[in-house]
């Protein structure tokens, strides 16, 4: 059976967001797990207004806060290295 693959990741994600089964359009094969070793806990003091702004964004997308952070942040750390 052919699978109907989307053709963009925007594809992908209004497939996904409509319901229909996504676990034919991911190659299972080709998946990686990446293990970032120890984990360390951090405490961050942060304005009340942008926990909310945060917890706005995650109810519309429907993740835990602390998910959506650690995203965030590894998106960012990404970012500023491959600047550097």
């Amino acid at each position: 059976m052919k699978k109907n693959l989307a053709k963009t990741n925007t594809e992908f994600d209004q497939r996904f967001d409509s319901g229909e089964d996504i676990h034919d359009l991911i190659e299972i094969s080709r998946a990686k797990v990446i293990h970032y070793g120890k984990k360390v806990r951090i405490t961050l003091d942060i304005a009340e207004s942008l926990v909310n702004e945060i917890d706005e964004i995650r109810g519309e997308i429907g993740v835990d806060r602390g998910a959506l952070i650690k995203v965030w942040l590894h998106e960012r750390v990404k970012q500023e290295k491959a600047l550097h």
